[in-house]
């Protein structure tokens, strides 16, 4: 018994050895990601999948702490050669991505390692933010979002309706009949350009910038203060005065998905992604659902832009390296194993129309934890892509972001007027893009 025992140990010993040293072949390369919290763990979780699905490659995958991060990160690592051979950055760092000289654009990745991608079947509205003017994919698609209302139907009960506002100023009107019927608080909104500024824009049709929102060149200059973005910020202002709105931020102490969740507030707008999050922590109880953004005018509506994050491949790597990441890439975009698992795991939205008939025909939608998702689709696929609906393509855009929201904030807790503080906010994003113009000069955006 004693003599079995012992070469089964040495058995177990050497088949431990044998997968270790298995394991220790197998080609590795980096894989940095920007999500972090719940939804960074489901970046884990993929990374895990992908190294259990084949024993040839491993994904090393190493969270950066956020968006903002995961892009210096990698152009600091880049400088250093000490770069990943893939990196998750957000939509806001597309251009200078583009222009950095750093990435082995997608298309031609694809080409040279025989990736099988049907570029045509990404939905337009997500295509079109990470293509070149020429509309030549430079990045892989991969957690996509678009921004949606999200409304109490209990509070709107109470003034007898039961659908979604369409317009801005029909939901003004139905905040103040909610008021009256004894709602607290009907909208809650904070400083977030994405939602305010960006989709408000592209789904009416207004530009962001000149150079049609900058994909006609780096001369772009901001537009935004010469817009109704104006008028609909004083809107918001007027709101918060008569009560019928509220900021809500983490620096209040209640961030606004938290607000709608609690069933404090009675609307909000926010990102598809969030759609989860407020599924996991509502109140019990809590009867709402979501619409597509209002417009200004009923039945006139562009497609909303995508939100979220693309994959880029970074130059410098070995060929065994770029095999691996084309395996990984090709496990993490397919229908199945990548968009089908994004959706089921995040409030993420399958980014080719592929992945969304796969998710409607398993019956995704139809399931109440799911349902509404969908209207990230039909948002993003309201209408043929515009000039001004495909994107927006402005360097250091992370920059302008934040001047626009500093802006906004001081506007709304009184310290300017709101056509002063976005007048501001665009004197120093053109500053911005003026810098930014001169350090890429003489160099065409692609």
């Amino acid at each position: 018994m004693k003599r079995t025992s012992l070469l089964a140990l040495a058995a177990s010993v050497m088949a431990i050895a044998s997968g270790a040293a298995q394991a220790q072949e197998r080609i590795k390369f980096n894989y940095w990601y920007g999500l972090t919290g719940d939804l960074g763990e489901v970046m884990e979780k993929h990374c895990a999948l992908f190294n259990q699905s084949q024993d040839k490659y491993e994904a090393v995958c190493s969270g950066q702490g956020g968006y903002d991060k995961a892009e210096q990160n990698t152009i600091a690592a880049y400088r250093a050669k000490q770069h990943p051979t893939i990196v998750q950055i957000y939509d806001a760092g597309t251009v200078n991505f583009m222009l950095s000289g750093a990435i082995y654009p997608a298309n031609k990745f694809a080409e040279d390692y025989k990736l099988d991608i049907d570029w045509s079947a990404y939905i337009p509205g997500i295509a079109n933010y990470y293509a070149t003017s020429k509309g030549e994919m430079w990045s892989f698609p991969y957690n996509s979002s678009t921004a949606v209302f999200y409304w109490n139907k209990d509070a709107w009960a109470k003034i007898g309706k039961s659908e979604a506002p369409k317009t801005w100023a029909a939901l003004g009107e139905d905040l103040k009949a909610m008021k009256a019927a004894g709602v607290e608080c009907g909208f809650a909104f904070d400083f977030d350009t994405w939602m305010n500024l960006e989709q408000f824009s592209a789904i009416n049709g207004l530009p962001l910038a000149t150079n049609e929102n900058g994909y006609g060149g780096l001369g772009a200059e901001v537009a935004f203060n010469k817009t109704a973005f104006v008028d609909h910020m004083k809107l918001f202002k007027d709101w918060l005065d008569a009560g019928y709105a509220r900021i809500q931020t983490a620096q209040v102490g209640k961030t606004l998905v938290q607000s709608f969740a609690d069933g404090s507030c009675a609307s909000t707008t926010t990102s598809i992604a969030n759609h989860g999050t407020i599924k996991k922590t509502q109140v019990d109880g809590l009867n709402w659902d979501v619409a597509m953004l209002p417009t200004l005018e009923d039945g006139k509506r562009t497609n909303s832009i995508v939100g979220g994050a693309s994959l880029w491949v970074m130059e410098g790597k070995s060929k065994e390296e770029y095999e691996a990441a084309a395996a990984f890439l090709k496990y993490v975009t397919a229908a199945d194993t990548g968009e089908k698992f994004i959706a089921e795991n995040t409030g993420y939205i399958p980014v080719t129309m592929k992945g969304f008939e796969l998710l409607k025909s398993d019956g995704f939608y139809a399931d109440p934890r799911y349902a509404g998702r969908e209207v990230a689709i039909e948002s993003l696929t309201a209408s043929g892509v515009t000039p001004l609906s495909r994107g927006i393509r402005l360097g250091n855009f992370t920059s302008i972001r934040a001047e626009v929201r500093s802006e906004l904030e001081a506007a709304f807790t009184g310290q300017k007027d709101i056509q002063t503080a976005l007048d501001d906010a665009a004197d120093r994003s053109n500053q911005i893009l003026r810098r930014y113009e001169q350090t890429y000069r003489g160099t065409d955006l692609p």
